[in-house]
Parts: structure tokens; sequence; C-alpha cells
């Protein structure tokens, strides 16, 4: 197989623009580079968790397996078109949260991200999944929404989420709303 990436340094985006799988050029600040970009960050977030994990985590190869997904959905948001029907992948979160979530305590109130390491590392990839969630609604490509991308990284971060409760330890902080007679 031949190298992909055989040069880091183009100097093709010193404009302020830059290419994508479909041949095109675009502004940096594009939706679809937005978006590209997100994901990218949303993958990093999922990869300091993991890289935080032990290693008999019985989540943590669910979690790569994740991350080897969202390059998918950046492939897709490089060429404009979806090479997956995601209908399937959508079904696989739902059961591996379901798993996660029958473990867990039901929710009271608001849970506070943090409690511990992991568990804020996984708050902060939920949130990051949430920010790509978001560019990916508005970049709108049809392509993709019709193949039910954005179905499946809502329900990612719906995933990150209960991996965040799993991982507190049974330790959450719950939102204590302000009231008037409280200040």
């Amino acid at each position: 197989m031949p190298d992909r990436i055989n040069r880091v340094t183009t100097r093709s985006g010193d404009d302020g623009q830059t290419s994508l799988a479909d041949g095109k050029r675009y502004p940096k600040e594009h939706d679809r580079i937005e978006l590209a970009g997100t994901l990218d960050e949303a993958n990093c977030a999922i990869g300091l968790l993991i890289a935080n994990l032990d290693t008999n985590c019985p989540f943590r190869s669910f979690l790569l397996t994740i991350q080897s997904r969202l390059f998918d959905v950046g492939a897709s948001v490089a060429t404009g078109a979806s090479h997956l029907e995601w209908n399937g992948e959508i079904e696989v979160i739902e059961r591996e949260t379901a798993v996660l979530n029958k473990e867990l305590e039901p929710l009271k109130e608001f849970v506070l991200p943090g409690g511990n390491k992991i568990c804020a590392l996984a708050h902060l990839a939920r949130a990051t999944m949430r920010r790509a969630e978001r560019a990916f609604w508005r970049a709108k490509i049809d392509s993709l929404i019709e193949a039910g991308t954005g179905a499946y990284l809502n329900r990612l971060s719906d995933y990150l989420f209960v991996v965040a409760r799993a991982t507190a330890d049974g330790v959450e902080q719950l939102w204590q709303p302000a009231t008037s007679h409280n200040r």
C-alpha cells in the first residue's frame, strides 16, 4: 500500500484556503472545514480519555472503534458523500449505551462535569462531540444527513455521557440550582 501522507508541510493553506478530498478549495472558515476540525477535536478528546483508561477497561476497545468511525465521518465530510449507511452503527452505539446505563442509578438532577479525572475527560469528550454535532448541522451536507450521520454523532455524545457516569465511581456531583434563599 503506498503512503497516504508523504508531506506534512505543503504551504497550500497559507492563503487561508484549504482543499478537501472532493478536489475543491475552501476558505478555512467554511462550515465543512469547521466540521472537519471539530470532528478532529472530538477524536482527540476521546483519545485523551482512552490514554487515561486502564488497559483492561471494558469499553476501551469500543472507544477505539468510535475513533475509527469518526475518521469515517471525517472522510465523508471531505468527499461530500457517505460511504456508510449509519443506521447499523447507531444501533451498535445504542446497544453499548444501554449496557453501560443499566448499571447506573437513575438521575434525579443534572450532573456537574467532573468528579474524577476519567469522568471529567469523558465529559470533555461528550461536550466536544456535541459541538461537532452542531457543526455538522451547520454544514448541511445533504448526503450525510440522509445517511444518518447526524443521528450517529448525537448517539456518540449520549454514549460519552454514560461513560462519564460509569466512570464517576458512584460519586456524582448533582447540580444545586440557585434559589433566592441560598444566596
